[in-house]
Order: structure tokens, then sequence, then C-alpha cells
């Protein structure tokens, strides 16, 4: 398999997980395009040990017939030194240089806009798609000339409870300056009780046994003339429309 793919071994393994503990649930129609495109997945809570990630590269090893995928993580996963614990999914940093490396090569690519801000966020907007105004995803498809697809996945904010996303202390601590981080979210989690900053992002936890829920959406391309504001808007739209479908009626962490 192609070094950029994600490693069997693991992702059975985190099928396994997700299937018997989260009773993970998939909502697909069809494979993914045969050409490359740009996969827009929402956070849940946390870095590189985000649910939504392993979920999100489950669901590709599933979906992808054989072209390899990259995956574009927060920086902070090398600060904390996880680099050798997701480089074998085809993780890299986000960056312009690896967006640009992954299309060249023929790989679909997939990013999670919202960063940090969106993995941070407090249990009251759990059912939030929060990308906070960024855009850029939607301007490299443009560039790249390649469809979103958009995958929302339902039930990781209820995995831990999130008190505050912390953001005016990490910038307080210049966190923005010095890890690119703008949150530090405070939280009470197992086995770490009251926690600041460091559960999910470097601390692994014993997340609650919350049943999550991915629908893979239809493949989205920008309109002729349209900016990269206006099809980020649209495709966050489509994202919250779904996610609202998603936890409408929704009893935290049975689902």
């Amino acid at each position: 398999m192609n070094a950029a793919s994600p490693a069997p071994a693991l992702i059975s393994v985190l099928d396994t997980y997700l299937r018997t503990y989260h009773r993970h649930e998939v909502q697909a129609d069809e494979m993914l395009p045969d050409t490359p495109c740009l996969v827009v997945a929402n956070h849940g809570f946390g870095g590189a040990l985000d649910l939504n990630a392993m979920v999100l590269a489950v669901v590709l090893d599933k979906l992808v017939e054989s072209r390899p995928i990259t995956f574009l993580v927060h920086q902070v996963a090398w600060t904390f030194k996880l680099g050798w614990l997701i480089e074998p999914l085809g993780c890299r940093p986000g960056s312009q240089e690896s967006v640009d490396a992954g299309f060249a090569a023929g790989h679909h690519v997939a990013v999670f806009p919202g960063g940090d801000i969106e993995a941070a966020k407090p249990y009251s907007e759990r059912n939030v798609v929060k990308f906070d105004g960024r855009t850029g995803f939607a301007r490299v498809a443009i560039e790249h000339d390649v469809p979103i697809v958009p995958v929302v996945t339902a039930g990781a904010g209820e995995s831990v409870f999130v008190l505050n996303d912390g953001q005016r202390l990490a910038k307080l601590l210049r966190l923005p300056q010095l890890m690119r981080a703008k949150s530090l979210a405070v939280s009470l989690s197992i086995p770490w009780g009251l926690n600041v900053g460091l559960v999910g992002m470097a601390l692994p936890y014993i997340p609650l046994p919350t049943k999550l829920v991915t629908a893979v959406l239809p493949p989205m391309r920008a309109y002729e003339g349209e900016s990269a504001e206006a099809f980020a808007g649209r495709v966050h739209g489509v994202m919250q429309a779904k996610m609202d479908e998603l936890t409408a009626g929704r009893t935290p962490v049975i689902g």
C-alpha cells in the first residue's frame, strides 16, 4: 500500500473500536469520486486523538478504492511528538505545501477547516459546525479545480465535557504565536477530572461511549465565478443542515 495510505492494521483496530464502543454508523450513498477531491470534515474534540479524525480515516478507507489520501493535521500534533502515531494514516502538517504536494501526487486531500477552534468548542456548541470564518479550504478547491466532499460526524462532542474553549487564556499565554494554537480547552474527563489544555491535545482520555453517526454528502463544486467565501459558506451551510438533521431528538451519549 502507498505510504500515504492508511495502515491497514491500524485502520482495522480503529474500525473495531468505533463500531463496538461507539456504535459507529455510516450514511453514504456512493464511493468517493475517481478523481482527486477535497474532503472537508468537522472536528469533534481534541487534536491528533480526535474521535472525528479516527472516524474519517475509517470511513475513507471504506469509500476509496485505490487512491491514496493525505490528511491535513494541526502542527500541534508534531509539537507534542505524536507525529509517529498519525503519519502511518497519511497525516501531514496542515499547510499549502502539504495540499499542493497531495494533489500533485494524485491523492485525495482531507481537511478539518475548524482547526483547534472547533476541536475545543464548549459542550453547549457540540452540535455546531464551527469553521470560525475560515475559507481557505474553498480557495484550495477552486485553485486545484477539485470537488469538495463534505463529511459530517455527530456525537464526538459528547465524549468529554468541555466547559470553556480557553481562547482568552491561550491568547494570554501567547499560544497563537508560539504554537499556532488559539484555544486551551477547560474540560472534565476520565481519568483526569478538571483539566486545562492538555486533555485531547496531548493526554489521551477515556471517552464516554457516545454513539457516533457519520454522513458522507454528495460532492460540491464552485459555481462559475463564485468566490471562495461564497463557496465556503455553501459548504458550511450544507454541513450544518446535516448536523442538525443527525442530532434532531438526540439523547446525549445514547444517540
